[in-house]
């Protein structure tokens, strides 16, 4: 009975013996657990500072190269917005990891949301209904109308429950109104909402496999440079283009500055570093309040991590276009950078994971509590889907971009759903790495019931 006690309580001889040493050694193995869950959480918020200040940076860059391109539409100018685009994507796509951890960027309720917004929704919303932005052809090659760079006035999306905007001049506040409005495909804002307006239309809707639009394997989106120079409307789309951008570098302002590591001395006036301090358990007097508990942080986080890289990467982005096969449903479908999207969403989840960023080891990580023998299970089944990352993204470089990958009678799409099965697999593997560091999740934990049923 005592040799079980022993086992279920982790306490020495001595705590059997007298009261106070158990007392003590109870004090002791609380205050190492603590120290543990700081550090793991500082850790965590030093990584998510490094990624959304880099991320705010390159949006900054996107937005520059915008401006100029707006200034003085030219061939070289849209290339270098499409080059600043697609840089963007890489620093924002690995900081997806921090989503669904209650965080500042897309907590849905407290203090969190009404001091930061819940901007993810507004930053990368996807897939988007691309009829609404601008032109498209459509099955009958004809080229589709009634969309905000077409209208003018008043202007309702459609949808459950939406309402009219004014769009007679398109700015940060006219689009952010439409973004979502009516329903989840109406994206009005986002990095998305840009690729579209940059690349344009990369899909056939009348026949998927033959490519009548853009021809070629390594084709993306051709969208004329007369869009924005003669076509009557060029004027307007500049004017989306500009206050997207803008809006991008104003949403990451706000999320980035969660982050911060100079906190507001009242987060009831300045929410700068507020997030950050309350994880860290950092925020005194009227607003001590606000602090988050860290074992409650920790399972959050855990959770959040596997949600993202099981039910989100895996099925929402992964297997609901190769299993479709459905170009419309790859993640950077105008672009033809999906590849990328993949492989930084994973690296973001890994960052997390192994405590590191941009090769900088930031301290204590949630793998470091995971025994030997299961580190080595999981490290194997994170090199397999590294491989396989690394070859949809090689070939997406190479030889055909991910939306011929994902055809039925292409060799990659049976890797793809192999990747699929891997990452979701690894998803359910947090459950294991909340366990060692001491939090109870389980498989449903770390699913999200909404995900897309195939």
């Amino acid at each position: 009975m005592k040799r079980k006690t022993l086992i279920l309580t982790g306490l020495s001889l001595a705590c059997v013996m007298t009261m106070s040493a158990c007392s003590k050694a109870t004090t002791q193995t609380e205050v190492m657990k603590n120290k543990t869950e700081s550090s793991m959480l500082l850790s965590y918020a030093n990584i998510a500072s490094a990624n959304y200040t880099d991320a705010l940076n390159d949006a900054k860059l996107l937005k520059d190269a915008i401006e100029a391109f707006a200034s003085n539409p030219s061939e070289a100018a849209l290339v270098n917005a499409k080059a600043a685009w697609l840089s963007s994507r890489e620093s924002y796509g690995t900081t997806e990891i921090f989503r669904l951890a209650n965080g500042p960027i897309d907590a849905e309720e407290g203090w969190v949301e009404q001091a930061y917004g819940a901007l993810e929704g507004q930053l990368n919303a996807w897939p988007l209904d691309e009829n609404m932005i601008d032109y498209t052809i459509n099955a009958k090659g004809e080229r589709t109308s009634g969309n905000i760079i077409d209208s003018t006035g008043m202007f309702n999306p459609g949808g459950e429950e939406s309402t009219a905007v004014n769009i007679t001049t398109i700015t940060e506040d006219s689009i952010t109104a439409l973004n979502e409005n009516g329903g989840d495909a109406n994206v009005a804002t986002g990095y998305h909402a840009i690729e579209f307006l940059l690349w344009g239309q990369d899909q056939d809707y009348s026949n998927f496999v033959k490519d009548s639009i853009t021809n070629g394997a390594m084709v993306a989106g051709k969208r004329p440079l007369s869009d924005f120079t003669s076509d009557v409307n060029a004027p307007r789309r500049l004017a989306y283009l500009k206050a997207a951008a803008a809006k991008i570098v104003s949403d990451l302002t706000i999320v980035s500055s969660a982050w911060s590591k100079e906190s507001s001395a009242d987060c009831s006036i300045d929410t700068k570093g507020c997030y950050r301090a309350a994880l860290l358990s950092q925020l005194k007097g009227k607003d001590a309040s606000k602090n988050i508990n860290s074992i409650k942080a920790t399972k959050t986080i855990f959770a959040g991590m596997g949600v993202f890289v099981k039910s989100e990467l895996a099925n929402e982005r992964i297997a609901v276009a190769v299993l479709t096969p459905s170009e419309e449903d790859e993640h950077s479908c105008f672009s033809d950078n999906t590849h990328r999207d993949i492989a930084a969403n994973y690296q973001g989840f890994k960052n997390v994971l192994l405590g590191t960023y941009k090769g900088v080891d930031y301290g204590i990580a949630p793998i470091d509590a995971v025994s030997k023998d299961d580190k080595v299970k999981l490290m194997a089944l994170m090199s397999k889907i590294e491989k396989k990352i690394d070859s949809i993204d090689s070939i997406a470089k190479t030889s055909r971009h991910f939306d011929y990958q994902i055809q039925p009678n292409d060799p990659q799409a049976k890797v793809i759903v192999k990747l699929k099965n891997e990452l979701r697999k690894l998803g359910d593997e947090m459950v294991l790495v909340a366990l060692a560091n001491g939090i109870s999740l389980s498989v449903d934990d770390v699913t999200d019931v909404e995900e897309t049923k195939l």
